[in-house]
């Protein structure tokens, strides 16, 4: 027997669709919808957490429901970890960037390469657009190898952004790997997604000349909100074009 949530989540969804409840829109209080639906205020609530695992509705704390507005894309680019528009040029959205060290454990000690306790520099960005975020990536560096400034507290965020592969210098080659999975708990709440969402990962290795890991870097974006882009060069063998 289909249960009394899924009706109402599926008549709010039609509602939405149908443009009766408009992007931005805050939807009734939680108690006026319980009344309208004549349900308790648990089956109601599981109604809207339907809808906010599903993108939908995003609960603002202290404020209400609210219809979410679609999602501008994220292009990501891969090869050279380019990202767009994550730039100076996008001044719609805003960007936080904190920086920490941390001794090296478990997956970092086999990311970079390094033994347990290495002191290891973390950053965390989270990229916004009005109250929705649009991606999450922590960097994280060998302590000797970070640039000066970036543990300061005035480092500027917009260019960690446009740079946000390679905080220190150009490397020779990086590596990554993608994958589409459902968000950890930390992604969850720093995406506001639901737990039942798909969120886009990368592992992104950056080494240098001699096979030193001099960076990696873990990025999670929301399934709806990213486009990613790989394009592959063709080397042509010298040696038969000039047979």
């Amino acid at each position: 027997m289909r249960s009394r949530h899924h009706d109402i989540a599926d008549d709010l969804r039609q509602q939405i669709a149908k443009g009766g409840i408009q992007p931005s829109e805050r939807l009734p209080s939680e108690a006026d919808l319980a009344d309208r639906y004549e349900v308790s205020a648990v089956t109601l609530r599981r109604a809207l957490a339907v809808l906010q695992s599903e993108g939908l509705v995003e609960k603002i704390h202290g404020k209400g429901n609210f219809v979410r507005r679609p999602h501008r894309k994220i292009l990501y680019v891969g090869g050279w970890g380019t990202l767009d528009p994550w730039t100076a040029a996008e001044p719609a959205l805003r960007v936080t960037v904190r920086s920490t060290t941390v001794p090296a454990q478990a997956q970092l000690t086999n990311l970079l390469k390094v033994p347990t306790g290495s002191p290891i520099v973390e950053t965390t960005c989270i990229s916004h657009e009005g109250e929705s975020p649009h991606g999450l990536a922590r960097i994280y560096m060998p302590r000797d190898l970070v640039p000066a400034g970036v543990l300061d507290d005035d480092f500027p965020c917009r260019e960690a952004v446009t740079r946000f592969a390679v905080l220190g210098p150009p490397p020779a080659a990086l590596r990554e790997k993608v994958r589409a999975r459902p968000p950890t708990l930390d992604e969850a709440s720093a995406l506001r997604i639901g737990h039942a969402s798909v969120v886009l990962s990368i592992t992104r290795i950056a080494t240098d000349s001699t096979g030193r890991v001099v960076e990696a870097t873990l990025l999670a974006f929301p399934g709806d909100r990213v486009d990613a882009v790989f394009t592959t060069h063709h080397v042509t063998d010298e040696r038969q074009t000039q047979g």
